[in-house]
């Protein structure tokens, strides 16, 4: 898989929407092939599946379907396979794509409640004044 990428060149500028969103569609192909090759390399079999990681691949793009310029979409494209490219080559850290693509923009998912049961007053208060 990273023998195909490493030929990959950005293509020039789009002429139109329509190439511009065949160039995409491309793209997204790229990503969805090479998955299996991500999650080897980073050992994610055991903290997501190849569905769960095609699927925040696909909101990636989505993420940007309201762009109507071929420049913008092309820019996007180019940014897009520049991070494709780091993550094939191993620029990043497993816990970078964990953060990024399997918890995502929400972070992780904290209970405060069960902390606060055990703190006293004096810091509920004290938070609760400095940090509201």
């Amino acid at each position: 898989m990273a023998h195909m990428l490493k030929n990959l060149r950005v293509p020039p500028n789009s002429a139109s929407l329509e190439e511009a969103r065949t160039r995409t569609f491309e793209f997204f192909r790229m990503c969805c092939r090479s998955i299996p090759h991500v999650m080897e390399i980073y050992n994610l079999h055991d903290v997501v599946s190849a569905s769960q990681l095609r699927s925040a691949a696909a909101a990636e793009v989505r993420k940007n379907a309201n762009v109507t310029n071929p420049k913008v979409i092309d820019m996007l494209l180019f940014k897009g396979m520049e991070e494709l490219m780091n993550i094939v080559n191993q620029s990043k850290q497993r816990h970078h794509i964990v953060g990024q693509y399997v918890v995502g923009n929400q972070g992780l998912v904290q209970d405060l409640a069960a902390k606060d049961q055990d703190t006293s007053n004096f810091l509920k208060n004290f938070y609760s004044s400095n940090y509201s």
